[in-house]
């Protein structure tokens, strides 16, 4: 009987950054047989997730039982579900560790990381 999907992940596979560090996650999921589900954002799969392409390339989204998240606290989802990086949930998830890990994910990388997927696209259509 197959394990049923519980735990789904919204990426963005045209942005290298990201599908790097997916594609890790996603090929020890598989290796340990975890019911996690990788969604590229560029794919149909993204019209299950209710979210336009532009706002899901702002960051990671992960749904789990029913439950949406985004940002650090969607890498602590993903993070709790395989077990190698539930360490790196419990101290990113800290007390402080969580409020700062999120202001630089929001405010530096994410933001970072989008402008370059930005510029990526601008090169691609000219």
């Amino acid at each position: 009987m197959e394990k049923e999907q519980t735990t789904s992940v919204l990426y963005n596979a045209n942005c290298p950054v990201c599908n790097f560090e997916i594609q890790h996650y996603a090929q020890y999921s598989d290796d340990n047989e975890l019911p996690i589900r990788f969604d590229d954002l560029n794919s149909d799969a993204r019209v299950q997730w209710g979210i336009d392409a532009d706002t899901a390339a702002r960051r990671l989204y992960v749904m789990h039982n029913g439950t949406l998240t985004s940002g650090i606290p969607a890498f602590l989802v993903l993070w709790e579900q395989m077990p190698k990086y539930r360490w790196l949930s419990k101290v990113v998830g800290l007390p402080g560790v969580r409020q700062i890990a999120s202001a630089i994910y929001d405010h530096i990388l994410g933001p970072a990381i989008y402008r370059w997927h930005l510029r990526r696209l601008r090169k691609l259509s000219a």
